[in-house]
């Protein structure tokens, strides 16, 4: 028996874990063997929050996993994720402790087959199109033979030359106002967008070249933003598109006045004529964009091989989840606003409909009616009372003279009282030489006693 108890002793206990000392082990090994990792898949369940973080699920036809895109991360990206689309997603993995589950912290975003800006510039053409951008009848009709021209382009670049050289050949007359911009790479939509503002705040041209030679996809996607397209929709001055090649097409074209197959086009359109140029504007740009693409490529993967580092995972993880707890929190605290707001919605609407429904015209008549039949009840009521206290007051009027000593004293009789007033009953009461007053129907007489006869 002792042997036995001793084996039992020593038989080691096992450790019992918390359930954060699990997550945490378990976000640990995540985070550890899954620092850069890709991803394909189709996104579902995409949603943004207010914070500008988008949450969405990646999914095959077996299995998913949750998704997190901070909005730090979104820089450089085009397009928006959406349901349905086929990504590959590159980041790394760790738990969101709350829920207990793993997601994907996305660093990049790639789409399958479409390119990025390609499904960019679609998404937002379908978007603007919505909007009415594209409408036919919004169209402006560009001015029969305009005398001020103004040119939005790069001053150094071919297009600029051409335009003027057109221009100035077949009108020698026209004046043309040139407003210098960049036409590609990082600000240069914000000038398109300036320059648009200028000559319409200022008047002083009556129709407008937007004019910038052929490139990538990349060099003409200045034209492609959504500032650009609808600084040229509020444009009060036609606005003739000269951008690219003739099989180049950007946002800019469909908004525009008028779409121009190159800037010597748009040109010509300005004078009427329908010649076309052969020369396009090669690329001047195309070297420094690659090799700005390439300098930030190696920046991005160093950054990465840091941020990999166990030293910066931790703060990292704990920045992210209380940025997915905002996120939670700002999402019940909007439904619990909208809740109170649609329930007080609700009572104005009740409280409208009954003060809608009261007529003050019909309650006051009807208070008016009532009030002139109280009156009427009153006052016959008054009349009532007022004959029976006339009637009681009448037969105790008969009552009081039938009772009055005037009465006996009208048939002869009289009374007397000595001098302080006592009515006098016997002839005791009084002695001789004492003043006797004697009351009469009509009259008063004081006497003196000089004779006096008891019973």
């Amino acid at each position: 028996m002792s042997q036995l108890t001793l084996n039992l002793n020593l038989q080691p206990t096992r450790k019992a874990w918390t359930v954060s000392e699990l997550t945490a082990k378990i976000r640990d090994l995540l985070a550890k063997n899954f620092t850069d990792i890709t991803v394909q898949g189709e996104i579902s369940n995409c949603r943004e929050a207010q914070s500008g973080h988008i949450y969405f699920t990646l999914k095959d036809d077996r299995a998913q996993v949750r998704c997190v895109f901070f909005k730090q991360q979104q820089r450089g990206i085009k397009f928006r994720p959406e349901d349905g689309l086929q990504m590959t997603v590159r980041g790394s993995i760790s738990v969101y402790e709350s829920r207990g589950e793993y997601q994907i912290y996305v660093e990049n975003l790639e789409p399958i087959g479409l390119g990025a800006l390609q499904l960019a510039f679609e998404q937002l053409k379908k978007r603007l199109e919505a909007d009415g951008l594209f409408d036919p009848a919004s169209k402006k009709p560009l001015p029969l033979l305009p005398s001020r021209i103004g040119i939005i382009t790069s001053p150094r670049g071919a297009a600029v030359r051409d335009v003027v050289r057109i221009l100035t050949r077949r009108f020698p007359n026209v004046h043309l106002t040139v407003y210098p911009v960049r036409v590609q790479g990082e600000g240069s939509a914000e000038e398109i967008v300036k320059a648009l503002k200028f000559f319409n705040s200022r008047k002083i041209v009556d129709v407008l070249i937007l004019a910038r030679g052929g490139g990538s996809m990349e060099d003409l996607w200045a034209f492609n933003e959504e500032i650009v397209a609808r600084a040229i929709f509020a444009s009060e001055i036609p606005v003739i598109s000269g951008v690219g090649h003739e099989t180049d097409f950007t946002i800019a074209d469909f908004v525009a006045d008028v779409r121009a197959s190159t800037p010597s086009a748009a040109a010509e359109l300005v004078v009427q004529t329908r010649a076309q140029f052969d020369k396009h504007i090669a690329d001047l740009r195309e070297t420094l964009a690659g090799v700005f693409r390439y300098r930030l490529l190696e920046w991005s993967r160093r950054v990465h091989e840091l941020s990999a580092r166990r030293g910066f995972r931790r703060p990292l993880d704990l920045l992210r989840q209380q940025r997915q707890r905002a996120d939670e929190m700002t999402s019940r605290l909007a439904l619990g606003l909208r809740a109170r707001l649609e329930q007080s919605r609700k009572r104005f609407t009740a409280a409208h409909l009954r003060i809608a429904t009261f007529d003050f015209r019909v309650k006051i008549a009807a208070f008016r009616l009532r009030l002139e039949k109280r009156i009427a009840e009153l006052g016959v009521r008054i009349e009532r009372l007022l004959r029976a206290k006339r009637d009681r007051l009448e037969k105790l009027t008969l009552q009081l003279q039938e009772r009055s000593p005037l009465r006996v004293l009208e048939r002869g009789y009289a009374i007397a009282t000595d001098a302080a007033g006592n009515l006098l009953r016997d002839a005791a009461q009084v002695a001789l030489g004492d003043t006797v007053a004697i009351q009469l129907h009509r009259g008063r007489l004081t006497t003196e006693v000089r004779k006096k006869e008891e019973r």
